[in-house]
């Protein structure tokens, strides 16, 4: 194994490790079942790994910026929930497993979403770093929750009409890239860094955003099913453009392949040393096949 790869598992099982403690005692309350059935059911945790990876370029410590990285991925698991609605894009699998509403019912899961989101506000809070970076790390966390619901409602809109590149774009640098470009901030807020390196933060997440978007659609429209371990197929069956619709395979490829080189490049704002392995994350997964 390489080690990118080894590295790429050792903070997964970081992550996954504070996860348990948060829903340890959970086994007795419904909507806490809930919550650890969606927050637990495993994932590419990327949006914690880029949270340590950024704290870790920034000269912080990694151990201390868990919670706040845990707190990103405590968003993102409320907003797969919420996705999967049946108001929403109405599917009954993530991850090779049932969603959320369709092992606890649609009621349920709406507030195991809801309770998520606090959940991630309040692991932030208790983090173990200075009161002013946890102000700053709060502060990114509820933009970014906007910014996602933004990108939801600007999505939902677009169901069943054309819409060009440019409405795409703005949907998905808010559904998409909202969260990622948080966690890569929160990571740097969590070191104590400085506003030019929260810029090339933001710079990486947005191209890195992007670039994994595009592979979505391309992935949705011609990905297996049982790789991706969720039905296939579901933009278009509701009606969305999406970048596969709009560019087709190859120039679908040649932007991700351009995006990424701009992510890449954007890690100029940190010493080569500490990027290695962000500027090999951005590679792999823009090669991704789930």
């Amino acid at each position: 194994m390489s080690a990118f790869w080894e590295e790429l598992d050792r903070l997964r099982l970081m992550v996954e490790a504070r996860l348990e403690l948060y829903f340890a005692q959970s086994e007795s309350d419904g909507l806490r079942r809930a919550m650890r059935y969606s927050a637990l059911a495993g994932g590419k945790r990327l949006r914690p790994i880029l949270t340590l990876k950024f704290c870790e370029a920034a000269g912080g410590d990694m151990e201390a910026a868990l919670d706040a990285a845990c707190a990103a991925e405590l968003i993102h698991a409320y907003s797969l929930i919420h996705d999967d609605l049946p108001c929403m894009d109405d599917d009954d699998m993530r991850r090779g497993k049932p969603s959320n509403h369709a092992a606890f019912g649609e009621w349920r899961a709406l507030l195991a979403g809801d309770a998520l989101q606090a959940e991630a506000f309040l692991r932030a809070a208790e983090s173990r770093l200075p009161p002013e970076r946890v102000v700053k790390i709060s502060g990114e966390l509820a933009r970014a929750a906007y910014r996602m619901c933004l990108g939801q409602s600007l999505d939902m809109e677009s169901e069943s009409e054309p819409i060009d590149e440019a409405r795409l774009l703005l949907t998905h640098e808010q559904k998409t890239c909202a969260l990622i470009e948080a966690a890569c901030c929160m990571g740097v807020y969590a070191a104590g860094g400085t506003a030019f390196q929260i810029d090339a933060a933001k710079d990486y997440a947005r191209s890195f955003g992007i670039a994994f978007q595009i592979r979505d659609d391309v992935l949705d429209a011609i990905g297996d099913e049982k790789t991706l371990g969720k039905p296939v197929g579901s933009d278009e069956r509701n009606g969305k453009t999406t970048f596969y619709t709009l560019y087709g395979e190859e120039e679908c490829r040649r932007a991700i392949d351009e995006y990424t080189a701009r992510a890449v490049l954007a890690l100029g704002g940190f010493s080569p040393a500490k990027t290695e392995f962000l500027c090999a994350l951005a590679e792999k997964m823009a090669a991704r096949e789930k």
